[in-house]
């Protein structure tokens, strides 16, 4: 697996939709079952954070060029 550092968001998405279908298999024990829910919740983590810090650069790149619609 890619570190999740250097992760890019469509490895980050594959990453977490493996685990959902994982998870939906019903074939994992409780810890095993809530490590790759705790994982998950980091994908979500990383994803929320590389998408806020994409739409703050296209505000500024739209403010730049005079469209204040944002």
């Amino acid at each position: 697996m890619t570190d999740d550092k250097v992760m890019t968001i469509e490895e980050a998405f594959g990453a977490l939709e493996d685990i959902l279908n994982d998870l939906d298999s019903d074939q994992n024990g409780l810890e095993e079952t809530f490590a790759k829910y705790q994982k998950g919740l980091e994908y979500v983590k990383l994803l929320k954070s590389r998408i806020d810090g994409i739409e703050k650069k296209l505000a500024i790149l739209e403010k730049e060029n005079g469209d204040d619609n944002v």
